[in-house]
């Protein structure tokens, strides 16, 4: 598989002819609006941050939309979504907002992306729910989503092969990405794309992979 990033918290994930997105960027959000196909695009926030769906119905894709908590089978892959919370662009009057948890299940691996996670710890469960997690997508960017040091304690704690960070670029706090890699202390690797395969896993154990827009 290959994931590359698209800012805020939208990466697009290739694996043969699929192509899945988490977290498309809708047209008059904060960032610029993503424009490709994806087969299965998933929403972990209602915020147009987050929730694209139109800008990745392109050509001939039509996504398969995944907006909520529940469980999802699509083309081989099989999809989780729990509950959590959120306090990301907030509407007035708002004190939280939905968030949706996701765990997906593709090629031997299992991706796991927190959205724009609030909560610093996961509910029961999601934590029963999901065995080993080999690439972890973590918000770090504070303003409504973990903050760098309590992204850092959670991403620790699910003892994931690989830490993604997210909310960095182009949304949340500046220098968040810089906090949370001081935070986490043992070095990190850039990328423009991560091609993954499962054996590629060995010896990795929390390897943070930034990977750059």
């Amino acid at each position: 598989m290959v994931i590359t990033h698209h800012g805020g918290q939208c990466f697009k994930v290739t694996f043969g002819d699929l192509t899945l997105v988490f977290d498309p960027i809708a047209k008059g959000a904060t960032l610029p609006a993503v424009r490709f196909g994806a087969d299965i695009a998933l929403v972990s926030r209602d915020h147009p941050d987050m929730n694209g769906i139109e800008e990745v119905t392109y050509g001939e894709k039509k996504p398969f939309a995944v907006t909520g908590p529940g469980e999802y089978e699509r083309q081989g892959i099989v999809i989780q979504g729990f509950l959590s919370k959120s306090n990301y662009g907030l509407k007035k009057g708002e004190t939280e907002a939905v968030n949706t948890v996701y765990s997906v299940d593709l090629e031997d691996m299992t991706l796991v992306h927190l959205g724009a996670l609030a909560d610093a710890e996961l509910s029961k469960e999601a934590r029963e729910s999901i065995d080993e997690i080999d690439v972890l997508f973590v918000p770090v960017g504070g303003d409504g989503v973990l903050s760098p040091a309590k992204a850092h304690e959670l991403a620790v704690s699910l003892e994931p092969k690989i830490i993604v960070p997210m909310h960095w670029s182009g949304i949340g706090a500046p220098k968040a990405l810089d906090a949370f890699l001081k935070a986490s202390g043992n070095g990190s690797e850039k990328t423009d794309k991560l091609t993954l395969k499962k054996k590629d896993l060995a010896g990795r154990d929390g390897s943070i992979l930034v990977i750059t827009p």
